[in-house]
């Protein structure tokens, strides 16, 4: 990230800055200043909602209106972005992830109005937010909301955003903590963004495993990658079948953070296709265009990894990364092919295009040799979550319900949107096979999420509580920016897999 981050008790008055950040609040009779711009009204006269009413602001969550300080105060340019309706007065609080909204829409909306040369060459944007900041869960989640709002993906681009500074002014203590905390999530949701957005004729599998070794280096973290003749020794029929139609041979990439006090042991799983066409069973043309998303799982996993060796909770984690291309070849994997799978078990591929389920297969047999207490997969896996719940809401479902719903509780805290959904026992008759112990897909469509993972059920090991987390629609946004939310890759999952190891080290799983 090329954005700095200080936290400071100045005064928005006085800050030196280019632009201070208010929130305004949406009121029953017109917009109604949040508490952190009580000083900057004084300074310019008491007048400042009034103007703002004046100007059409309403307070509507996410609305950005800039408006010149008139030398009343050190910066020249306000930016007033709304809250929506919400509680007014010194006293009044907001959610964290309105607050994180709120920062990521004004730092985005400043950021992108300052187009320069992507080389560096022009100065940082200095972006002073004046929000309701008063405790240091409030403070983090704007200095997290603005530094994900600056992102911006310049890799193949000859102009980009304007670089920014940013800082967040409130009277919490922990400055340095607030911090780091907030680096350290913004940092690791920003490479796995990064992961997602690289044209994936530069990542493949070969280049995203050595990208995971950079990472693991740089943290400390324990690193092994598998290549496609130890795959082959070893039994993962899943993750060489689906890459034996690509040039580019497929890869396990296996990381571990374990602290000496760490007596829990959380497994992550993250799918790693670099590419999906889909195989034989090609997809059309419009559906392969944002295919280089189908590693958003293996991206978060990497990302999350990195955010926890820095925040370094004590819990054992194990973050894996099966890796293919999915393409079709004259030596690709046919529909009816039988593959063996890690540890044993028989699948008959239906459709090379439910090839995500074939590869987390594998790793989730194998995740037993780690005797993990939970075990967590997460996969752009089926085009029935999109249909289900949007482009904003991942899924979870689970072996254990209260799993499941811990899940979707530490998510909702780190600010990202899950539903927990069932693995109704009825759909699991669909993938049985005549000629192997189970089929890849289903001859029914219907419920076709829930029957990917009754799927991936099949290979959890035995007696061991598992979590698997659909993230295809809310992966990569092909739509307009919104929040903290750019084009493109999002990260998703990245801040849900940092919190369930937080909370794993609290014994909250």
């Amino acid at each position: 990230m090329t954005t700095t981050l200080t936290i400071t008790t100045s005064a928005p008055t006085s800050i030196d800055a280019d632009a201070v950040v208010i929130g305004v609040i949406k009121g029953q009779d017109g917009p109604v200043l949040a508490p952190g711009a009580t000083d900057l009204d004084k300074a310019l006269g008491g007048g400042l909602a009034a103007t703002l009413a004046t100007l059409g602001v309403t307070g509507q969550a996410e609305e950005v209106t800039r408006l010149p300080g008139g030398g009343a105060i050190t910066a020249p340019v306000i930016a007033a972005v709304g809250l929506g309706p919400g509680t007014a007065g010194a006293g009044g609080s907001f959610d964290p992830e309105t607050l994180r909204r709120a920062a990521g829409a004004a730092v985005r909306t400043l950021t992108a109005s300052g187009r320069a040369a992507s080389n560096g060459g022009a100065a940082d944007l200095r972006i002073a937010l004046s929000l309701p900041a008063g405790d240091p869960a409030a403070a983090e989640a704007v200095a997290v909301g603005a530094l994900l709002g600056s992102y911006a993906f310049t890799r193949y681009r000859q102009d980009g955003r304007r670089p920014a500074a940013i800082t967040v002014l409130t009277p919490a203590g922990d400055a340095d903590g607030i911090r780091r905390r907030a680096q350290a999530i913004a940092e690791a949701v920003s490479l796995a963004r990064d992961l997602v957005n690289t044209a994936p004729s530069d990542l493949f599998p070969e280049t995203l495993a050595d990208e995971a070794q950079r990472v693991a280096a740089a943290a400390g973290l324990q690193a092994e990658v598998l290549d496609e003749k130890a795959l082959e020794r070893g039994g993962y029929g899943g993750i060489v079948g689906v890459g034996q139609g690509s040039v580019h041979p497929p890869r396990l990439v296996r990381l571990e953070y374990a602290p000496p006090q760490a007596d829990t042991t959380v497994v992550f799983i993250g799918k790693g296709i670099t590419f999906d066409s889909g195989g034989l069973s090609l997809k059309p043309p419009k559906s392969m265009e944002t295919m280089k998303s189908d590693m958003g799982g293996a991206a978060a996993i990497i990302g999350a990894m990195q955010a926890i060796a820095a925040l370094a909770p004590a819990v054992r984690v194990i973050g894996y990364l099966p890796i293919a291309e999915n393409m079709p070849s004259g030596t690709a994997q046919r529909p009816s092919d039988v593959l063996t799978m890690y540890g044993g078990k028989t699948v008959e591929v239906l459709n090379t295009d439910a090839e995500g389920r074939l590869v987390l297969a594998d790793v989730l047999a194998r995740s037993a040799e780690d005797s993990p207490d939970v075990v967590v997969d997460v996969a752009t896996l089926t085009g029935a979550q999109v249909v289900a719940l949007g482009t904003r809401i991942s899924a979870v479902m689970a072996n254990d319900d209260e799993l499941r719903d811990a899940v979707v509780a530490a998510a909702a805290r780190a600010g990202e949107a899950m539903w927990p959904m069932p693995l109704p026992g009825e759909l699991r008759k669909g993938l049985d096979s005549t000629v192997a112990d189970l089929a890849n897909v289903s001859a029914d469509r219907s419920g076709g999420m829930l029957v990917a993972g009754l799927f991936l059920r099949e290979f959890v090991p035995a007696g061991v509580r598992w979590a698997h987390l659909d993230i295809a629609g809310p992966s990569f946004n092909d739509g307009q920016p919104h929040g903290y939310t750019p084009k493109g890759g999002t990260g998703a999952a990245t801040r849900a897999l940092v919190q369930i190891a937080l909370d794993a080290a609290e014994g909250r799983l």
